[in-house]
């Protein structure tokens, strides 16, 4: 099966707490910016070069699926979904637009962080916790 994997998903590969993963995976580019920044604001020379390697892995491992019209009007579309389910949309972009990038590539999206995408469930498969 094919997945698009969140960000917690990332972070988690490799730890304790195995992650399920689908057989051929992609990750979203906003993942990638984010990952990005935890090597930017890393607290140690250890931890910057821990997840620059994690990273790197990661990049060389996944495809890396854009931010393109498609995916920018599956934000749109979500974005007033998250609105009419009672939450802000400025605290949830991020998480906005790995689910848009699901939804037009019309793939599960696996993630540790269920309950972040649970206004969008009844478009977007969810896979893990």
């Amino acid at each position: 099966m094919r997945g698009l994997l969140d960000t917690s998903v990332l972070v988690a590969i490799g730890g304790t707490d195995r992650p399920e993963l689908p057989d051929e995976a992609a990750v979203s580019t906003v993942s990638l910016a984010e990952l990005h920044f935890g090597v930017q604001v890393a607290k140690t020379a250890a931890s910057r070069a821990h997840r620059l390697q994690r990273l790197a892995l990661i990049e060389s491992t996944f495809t890396a699926l854009p931010v393109d019209e498609p995916v920018a009007r599956a934000y749109g579309e979500l974005a007033a979904l998250n609105i009419k389910a009672g939450r802000k949309v400025r605290t949830r972009v991020v998480d906005l637009l790995i689910a848009a990038t699901a939804r037009v590539h019309g793939v599960p999206l696996y993630t540790l962080n269920r309950k972040d995408f649970e206004p969008f469930a009844d478009l977007i498969e969810l896979r893990g916790s």
